[in-house]
């Protein structure tokens, strides 16, 4: 799914396109990127990870492929640049400000990123917005997943205050965050049973509309 959707993107020149992999955990699709030829970056939260990731890169010998430690709860998109491609797979759905996790996003990316994250029911309606006689639409909606117990899991969040979107408030976050265009990555026959039962989804925001 990942190859399908940045191929367009990169149109063959891997080395030509760079790649920041955001939450990377032990590096699996930063190397398989830094394989195809891109210069990679690696960060995560956790300094197991990153030793992960660089010793996967010494294992294989890709001096294309960083890797760093960065916490996105506190990063600052002038740290580290843009790159041409964002990955934010399976992050998402662990952080307590899906926002900004986001705004992050879009700063860091050049050409297109890929997120990649469970998602909740959707809830629609009106509230009232201030008094009864002005309402306002709920054109989103949020569930609050409860990790407090698990922050030590090396899959979980590292706060434990999960903030989930639903696959609306990804699409509606995306367009008011700067991603002109935005298309749900197919899932192919014999996918991963939450990516094809829609309770995970892939998506890839281009910058560029």
């Amino acid at each position: 799914m990942l190859n399908s959707a940045l191929e367009p993107v990169v149109r063959g020149d891997w080395a030509g396109n760079s790649v920041i992999d955001v939450a990377c955990h032990q590096g699996y699709f930063a190397s398989h990127l830094a394989r195809k030829g891109a210069p990679v970056l690696a960060i995560d939260a956790r300094p197991e990870h990153v030793a992960d990731t660089e010793l996967i890169a010494r294992a294989y010998g890709l001096s294309n492929l960083r890797a760093a430690l960065h916490d996105i709860n506190i990063l600052r998109p002038a740290d580290l640049g843009k790159f041409d491609v964002t990955l934010m797979l399976g992050l998402l759905y662990h952080v307590e400000n899906p926002v900004g996790a986001i705004r992050l996003a879009r700063a860091l990316t050049r050409k297109a990123c890929v997120i990649e994250t469970q998602v909740v029911p959707n809830m629609t309606g009106v509230v009232d917005w201030g008094s009864y006689q002005f309402q306002r639409p709920l054109v989103a909606s949020f569930g609050i997943i409860d990790e407090t117990d698990e922050t030590h899991a090396p899959e979980a969040s590292t706060t434990g205050i999960c903030v989930t979107p639903s696959y609306e408030a990804l699409l509606f976050l995306m367009r008011k965050l700067g991603f002109g265009r935005i298309e749900r990555i197919p899932v192919p026959p014999g996918g991963y049973e939450q990516l094809t039962s829609g309770k995970r989804v892939m998506v890839i925001g281009y910058v560029d509309g």
